[in-house]
């Protein structure tokens, strides 16, 4: 009566037991909106998992969770040769996210290496073609072009480009005051150009101005009396006009004189008027 009592409880904790890790087996997972999960089944790629909560057998299952967001790589300091012969050293900021994260985890090692070493070569390829004035003028189109270049390579290991800029290009010691003495120049000759613009311009509304006046001369006093009307309150104007003599202030403003010629021929000698008075 003893030993099948002990037996049948020791069969009880043996179930008991392996319940117990059956149970610990057993596991939940959750997979947000931003990820998305891969399900291997005894090491074999079974599938994607869409974002939710799942129950999955730990003993032969394996869910492995990836960010889908996007990621920012920055490249930085790479020394490269121009074409016309000087080192430079450029950095660029990449940004990318995860297309297909079955070829991004199971077709290659490191995705993130993988594109950094693509851009690295794709921006010595393209530095190396080109010389430092074009590289300064064009550097919008360099990432356009970088990116038309990494972007199919990048793709084989699961991964979209969203971005490519270079964001610094860093120049030898002596070769960066060169530069600055260029760049001064260039901007003093275009101050001094400006400048001689202003004043031509000025000096020819001064001549319009003058010859305007000298065709119009009543101008000049509307001129005067609009500043008159102008000037702010509690000012003094002093103004100094022209002296007007006895006989002219007499004269009508109006009349108009005839040349002395033609006075001359239409008004009569005296000795003429004595001749027919004889």
């Amino acid at each position: 009566m003893i030993i099948p009592t002990i037996l049948s409880i020791v069969v009880m904790l043996a179930a008991i037991i392996g319940i117990f890790r059956l149970l610990l087996l057993i596991k939940r997972v959750t997979i947000f909106e931003y990820e998305r999960g891969l399900k291997y089944s005894k090491g074999r790629f079974t599938g994607i998992l869409e974002p939710g909560q799942y129950w999955y057998f730990a003993y032969y299952t394996t869910i492995t969770k990836i960010d889908l967001r996007p990621r920012i790589i920055s490249v930085s300091g790479q020394e490269i040769l121009s074409a016309d012969g000087v080192t430079l050293k450029v950095s660029l900021a990449t940004k990318y996210e995860i297309a297909d994260p079955y070829t991004a985890i199971n077709k290659i090692g490191s995705y993130d290496q993988a594109v950094y070493m693509e851009l690295q070569l794709a921006l010595r390829e393209i530095i190396g073609k080109e010389p430092i004035d074009r590289l300064l003028k064009q550097r919008t189109n360099f990432n356009h072009t970088l990116q038309e270049l990494c972007a199919p390579a990048v793709a084989q290991f699961g991964v979209k480009l969203l971005s490519v800029s270079i964001k610094d290009i860093m120049f030898p010691g002596e070769l960066k005051k060169i530069f600055t003495q260029v760049v001064q120049a260039q901007k003093e000759g275009m101050a001094a150009l400006e400048r001689a613009r202003s004043e031509d311009a000025a000096l020819r509304k001064l001549a319009n101005t003058a010859k305007l006046l000298e065709n119009n001369p009543n101008l000049l006093y509307l001129r005067l009396i609009e500043a008159l009307e102008t000037s702010p309150a509690g000012y003094r104007m002093v103004l100094e006009l022209p002296s007007i003599t006895k006989a002219e202030s007499s004269s009508d403003p109006l009349e108009t004189k005839e040349p002395a010629s033609k006075a001359s021929a239409s008004t009569p000698s005296k000795s003429s008027q004595r001749r027919k008075k004889s």
